[in-house]
């Protein structure tokens, strides 16, 4: 445990590396694309896991997926789906993998059809972080209207992995909303 006295949001407490994720990355607004794509990634791996799963195995899944460059990731083969089943650094689940690669290819698609992968997700909140007031974890929801689209539409493409839940995660984490309680530090220094 940190012996930083901030308040935190409750789901970070007790690993140092919970905690910098926290403290650094989570809620950001992201607008990058190469960042986008390795939460896809990222969190479609997580699923039925828990996010310390993950991230411990983030830097396994930077040097399997070609440093997240999607270009690279779309052209692999079957030999490098192989290889990556095998891989101990990732989750070696054989549908999260094909998802990836698959994820990889359309997500490319989105880039050429909207300009960039960014533009297409923030329209989705109308260009700008939604900012909630939650006083507690227990009132942050697993999904909302906005990630049930993204999700919708994500799927309709053709996307693995998209469901509305991994999608609100996605949302969360990359702050196009900003889920920390209002009692965390972290809330206040987010908001637009």
């Amino acid at each position: 445990m940190s012996t930083n006295e901030k308040v935190r949001c409750d789901w970070c407490r007790g690993s140092e590396l919970y905690e910098k994720y926290h403290d650094e990355e989570w809620g950001v607004p992201v607008h990058d694309d190469k960042k986008h794509f390795e939460f896809l990634i990222l969190e479609s791996a997580q699923a039925g896991l828990n996010w310390l799963t993950i991230l411990k195995r983030r830097e396994g899944y930077r040097k399997a997926f070609a440093s997240f460059d999607v270009e690279k990731v779309a052209r692999f083969t079957d030999a490098d789906y192989e290889r990556l089943i095998k891989d101990e650094g990732i989750i070696r689940n054989k549908l999260k993998v094909r998802g990836a690669i698959t994820n990889a290819q359309l997500f490319i698609n989105i880039q050429k059809e909207f300009g960039s992968f960014n533009q297409y997700i923030w329209s989705f909140v109308d260009g700008k972080t939604i900012q909630n007031e939650w006083k507690s974890m227990k009132e942050v929801p697993a999904t909302t209207k906005e990630s049930d689209a993204l999700s919708k539409d994500l799927k309709k493409r053709g996307f693995k992995f998209a469901g509305s839940t991994i999608m609100y995660a996605h949302m969360q984490a990359c702050g196009l909303v900003n889920d920390h309680i209002t009692s965390c530090f972290r809330h206040s220094q987010l908001q637009n």
